[in-house]
Formats: C-alpha cells, sequence, structure tokens
C-alpha cells in the first residue's frame, strides 16, 4: 500500500492543537460561538424566514419543487431601504415520484428575493414573521446535453451508458437514450456557469449559464457503482416499464441514493469541493447505522477545463439517539465551503416532520467541519478496492476529519419567534422533512464586516395536490401542501478566513 500523506494547507490557517469549545453569549444577543483551532464562529440566530407556494408553477406549466440546492450571486446582493435584494439560483432534484422515477427534465431556476430581516430576537413571536423573506420566480432553465437534447430524472436503467465521447466520461443513461442525472448540489462560477452535483454516477457536471453540458468529471472507481464487477448506475428506482437492477443494491460505490449531496467552490473558487451523502457500499456494512465514513473531494481548478483531483478525505457523520433510544445516523444534506480547510456541513435525519408520518425530527444541525489535520488519501489504494472503513469500522491509520455542532435548526426557541416548530402538531408550521440547500451572502454592515446570511432552503419532493410534470397531474397521497421554505441565519465568521 503506498504510504498516506498529511494534508498540508495551500494556506496554512491552523495551528496544530485541536480545541473545541462551546459558549453561549448574552442571552440578549440571541447568540452562541464555537471556537475552533483558536477561530470564533458566532450564529446570532435566526432572522428571516419565507415560503413559497407548493402549488407554484414554471415557465412550462410544471411544479416548481424546491430546494436541493441553492446558490447565490453575489454580485446582485444589495441593500434597499427595507433590507436587501438579490438574486438566488434554485435546484430541483429529479421531479415527483412515488413509486418510480419520471422523465422529469431537470433544470435550475432562477429567484429574485428580498430579506427583511428581523432585528429583535425578544419580540412577539408571529407567523406573520414568515413574510420577511419574498422570492419570486423569474426564470427556470433547462439543462441539456452538449448537442443541446434534455436530460431526464429517469433512473438510469440496467446497464444503461452512454459510452464516452467527445471528451466526456462513460455517462448515466435511461431508456429513452437521455442522460440520466439526480441533481442534488450546485455552485456558480463568476462567469455564470454552474457546477451541479449528481447521485446516479455520481458525477459531477458542468453547465454553461443556459443550461447547456460543458464537462462531466468521474470520480475515482471507489465511487462508481458496480453490480456483478461492471458499472451499473441505477439506483433501483425504476421508471415506467423499467426493469429493476440485480442485486437491488451496488456491491461497491455509492450507495443507492447516496450520491453528491454536497458540492460548494473554496472562496476565490481555487478548489471544488464535493461530497457522498453517506459511506459508499465497501466503507459500510449492510445496514444504515454503518455508513458513517463517508468521504468528501477536493478538485483543483486552476485550469477550469481541466480539473485535478488533489484531495481527498475521510468524514465520520453523526451519531444520534431515534426515538427508539438507539444509535442511529445523521446523513449529510449539503456542504459549503468558509474557506480551504472548514465548511459547513447539513446533516440530517430522515423520516421526519411535515410531509411525514412521524412529526418530531431528532437531528437538524449545521456542523462545522475541519479538514485540516485530515488523512489525505487522494491517489492511494482506497481509490480502488481497497475500503477506509471495512463494516463501517475506520482504519487505524486514517485520521478523519472533524465535526462541531454550530447551528441546531430545529432549536425551539429560534423557530417559534417565526411561529414555526419542529413536531407536533403536524402542521404547515412543523418543519418539513428535507433540508437541503445552503448559500452564503454579506451583510453589507460596516459595523460588523465579518457578518453574513446562511440561507438553508428545504425540498418539499414536489408535494401539492394541484402538480403537473412529465405530461401529467398528479396529487400527493398525504393530502397535504407542503411549501419551498427559506430560513435565514446571521452569522459571524473569524477574521483569518477572509
Amino acid at each position: 500500500m503506498a504510504p498516506l500523506k498529511r494534508v498540508v494547507p495551500f494556506l496554512r490557517l491552523f495551528g496544530l492543537a485541536a480545541v473545541f469549545t462551546l459558549a453561549p453569549l448574552p442571552a440578549a444577543l440571541g447568540a452562541e460561538s464555537v471556537t475552533i483551532r483558536g477561530l470564533t464562529f458566532i450564529n446570532k440566530g435566526l432572522v428571516g424566514v419565507g415560503r413559497m407556494p407548493a402549488s407554484l408553477r414554471d415557465k412550462f406549466g410544471e411544479t416548481f419543487g424546491s430546494g436541493s440546492g441553492l446558490a447565490a450571486d453575489p454580485k446582485s446582493w444589495t441593500q434597499t431601504s427595507a433590507g436587501y435584494s438579490g438574486v438566488l439560483y434554485m435546484l430541483p432534484d429529479r421531479g415527483y415520484n412515488v413509486s418510480g422515477t419520471i422523465d422529469y427534465m431537470p433544470r435550475i431556476n432562477k429567484l429574485s428575493l428580498a430579506l427583511t430581516p428581523i432585528a429583535d430576537p425578544t419580540g412577539p413571536a408571529t407567523t406573520d414573521l414568515q413574510t420577511s423573506i419574498t422570492a419570486n420566480l423569474d426564470e427556470t432553465i433547462l439543462l441539456t446535453d452538449s448537442a443541446g437534447a434534455p436530460l431526464t430524472g429517469l433512473d438510469p436503467e440496467e446497464g444503461g451508458i452512454r459510452v464516452a465521447a467527445n471528451g466526456f466520461p462513460d455517462l448515466p443513461q435511461a431508456r429513452n437514450s437521455r442522460i440520466s442525472i439526480d441533481a442534488e448540489s450546485l455552485a456558480r462560477l463568476p462567469d455564470g456557469s454552474f457546477f451541479i452535483g449528481d447521485e446516479y454516477g455520481p458525477y459531477i457536471y458542468r453547465f454553461s449559464a443556459a443550461g447547456r453540458l460543458i464537462a462531466a468529471i468521474r470520480p475515482p472507481e471507489a465511487f462508481i457503482p458496480k453490480r456483478k464487477g461492471r458499472d451499473n448506475f441505477s439506483s433501483n428506482n425504476p421508471g415506467p416499464g423499467a426493469v429493476a437492477p440485480e442485486p437491488p443494491d451496488p456491491e461497491s460505490g455509492r450507495q443507492n441514493n447516496q450520491g453528491f449531496e454536497g458540492l460548494s467552490l473554496t472562496p476565490g473558487g481555487r478548489f471544488l469541493v464535493v461530497a457522498l451523502q453517506s459511506a459508499a457500499r465497501q466503507d459500510s456494512g449492510a445496514m444504515a447505522e454503518t455508513r458513517r465514513y463517508t468521504r468528501l473531494l477536493y478538485y483543483d481548478l486552476l485550469d477550469l477545463d481541466r480539473p485535478v483531483l488533489v484531495r481527498e478525505h475521510v468524514v465520520p457523520l453523526p451519531v444520534f439517539e431515534n426515538a427508539q433510544n438507539k444509535p442511529s445516523l445523521a446523513v449529510q444534506s449539503e456542504l459549503l465551503a468558509l474557506s480551504e480547510n472548514q465548511l459547513l456541513l447539513l446533516c440530517r435525519d430522515s423520516g421526519n416532520g411535515y410531509g411525514s408520518e412521524n412529526a418530531t425530527s431528532r437531528y437538524r444541525n449545521i456542523e462545522l467541519l475541519d479538514m485540516s489535520q485530515a488523512t489525505n488519501i487522494a491517489g492511494s489504494p482506497y481509490d480502488g478496492s481497497v475500503p477506509v472503513a471495512p463494516n463501517g469500522k475506520l482504519r487505524d491509520e486514517i485520521v478523519p476529519a472533524t465535526l462541531t455542532p454550530f447551528i441546531d435548526i430545529n432549536d425551539s426557541v429560534q423557530l417559534g419567534r417565526f411561529g414555526l416548530h419542529n413536531g407536533v402538531p403536524n402542521d404547515r408550521n412543523n418543519l418539513s422533512e428535507k433540508w437541503e440547500g445552503m448559500t452564503l451572502v454579506s451583510a453589507l454592515d460596516p459595523a460588523n464586516p465579518l457578518d453574513y446570511f446562511l440561507f438553508v432552503a428545504n425540498d418539499n419532493d414536489f408535494i401539492t395536490q394541484s402538480g403537473y410534470q412529465a405530461d401529467a397531474s398528479y396529487r400527493h397521497p398525504s393530502g397535504i401542501e407542503v411549501d419551498t421554505m427559506l430560513l435565514v441565519y446571521r452569522i459571524s465568521l473569524p477574521a483569518r478566513l477572509n
């Protein structure tokens, strides 16, 4: 086995001693601080909430969906007489699916947004504050292949592969001969083009500002789902007339529906960071609880047309106690780079919240992820068939990244100020199950130049009673409407990260 190397940061931002503390600030500030390696991060609390109706349709007449990924246009962000305004890009996933996937055309939605942050954290709680963010759907960009043909949300069928050509690797393909993509994470470049993290490949795609496919990054073989020793991109969610894969789960590579859920550019755009939602098949056992040790990749974008894999690390996902008082795993749903070595990681439980049978979520946290001391396994045998965590046990020679809790999305005090809650009653003011998008913009505050607004978006799974997609109407069997929602937290970052 090739020797492993410790990370040598491109910019040495942190000392060698790992020191983590959690200390509340004075209650009047409504804030909490976390100190990591001498750097202090402050959560000043929830300051804004907004909704977009579940029944909303885009310019193609299809149900809007919501935020599997989120990216701001920082150049558009300005102060107004009432607060702030700017442009956000929101990424829906593969379309409405209850029993199997549909031929939904993947897209990016462009929103114009206004924020009037709530200044008084001690004011009366009211649902009226859920209009402190307003968002309008301005444009919908359909995603196409390099020749301009639409993509599809359909599950790649058994053996469905578009053979490598024209600079592209083998690509997941549905039975209708379209490239299959389950878009889950989004980053926008200064030229207006986009990186999108996909669950099927799992691949990283780059699209032009108009939505045309420019390039595709195939990760190391350890990430590629294989059945019977061959590439097989199916997620075991066959569309109409398609055959389920055999075996149902890959024998190695990403888990079904657990691909590149998190993706971000580091400040300045030098590195693209992307992570699996949970551990690869070879890095875990047969149970969900053993899928803790996921992987995170860094690509150097010095030459944007030739990204180079330079770092790969193991990230230990949080473990919490579920409603049955048993250990359970919180998978990651999004990441956001604050610097080269420190990121935010959104981790959550599953099957709980509005739109689900169970009302109460046990874990929805935004963690501070520190990569500075993690072992770099890029280019090692772990990129092939050697597991980093056989049966879910991490190898002794690998030092993982570290996680520190930062923002508790389920915080009842913060939610209550806006008339929201976690748990019963399971009504529209109970948070929905899936929170999957994050983006950051400056507070533009001369008195607090290190303050930022952190936007967090839900994925509503297109749950509505007046839905329309892929030439068909639908009504979700729950009988409810799950709105698209945005939460905004004000946070303060250390000066040395800027």
